[in-house]
């Protein structure tokens, strides 16, 4: 049975109004909802942001798949693990509502396997220090035709995620999405300032209209 996200597994920026893009942050392996949601003063303010907690226990944490091979996820679990945050979209969320995803490490990962999923749910796309499942997906055709925008960016120092794999998530990406790709010199497995800036930039450049 695939888990689903506890009712209050989730933490809003604010309310949302009628028509406002929304941003779903996914946090990495063994944290929670509330790490992520410190950027949200840092991106674009025409955005409701809501951050969701993944599903399974982890460390001191929650995590949306176990881990085996850090930046090697099982195809199976990755694709469970987005149908839970699909179906929590389902549920609270208006089909016509513009959502725009970012995720760091096994977040990111989920980014990338929601657009594999649902390639025209999604306006954008923002992938920090993440990855991409080594498999097919029946829909990575259709999401190379809608080529949403993605900004795929990491650090060159990073001890936890292998350079492979970010490698082969950066060919995926930029063959099946309009990537903008940021590579962060002396950046380990984190996020600088820097890089929120440059993805609040590259937010407010993918929003419709």
């Amino acid at each position: 049975m695939t888990p689903s996200l506890s009712s209050d597994a989730t933490m809003w920026s604010r309310d949302p109004a009628p028509g406002d893009p929304l941003l779903v942050l996914l946090h990495g392996y063994g944290s929670n909802e509330a790490d992520l949601m410190t950027l949200a003063p840092e991106l674009p303010t025409s955005m409701t942001t809501v951050a969701l907690r993944a599903p399974l226990p982890a460390q001191a944490g929650f995590a949306w798949m176990p881990i085996v091979d850090p930046g090697f996820p099982d195809p199976a679990q990755a694709q469970a693990a987005a149908s839970t945050i699909l179906a929590w979209l389902d549920e609270h969320v208006d089909a016509s509502t513009p959502v725009a995803l970012l995720g760091f490490s096994q977040g990111g990962l989920m980014v990338t396997e929601l657009l594999r999923t649902a390639p025209t749910r999604f306006v954008a796309g923002v992938v920090l220090s993440g990855f991409v499942v080594d498999a097919a997906r029946p829909d990575d055709a259709a999401l190379a035709h809608a080529a949403p925008p993605v900004f795929f960016g990491r650090g060159t120092l990073d001890p936890v995620i292998d350079t492979a794999a970010f490698e082969r998530a950066r060919t995926f990406l930029a063959a099946h999405t309009t990537l903008t790709d940021r590579a962060y010199p002396g950046l380990g497995h984190g996020i600088t300032m820097d890089e929120i800036a440059d993805v609040s930039r590259f937010l407010e450049s993918s929003l419709p209209g």
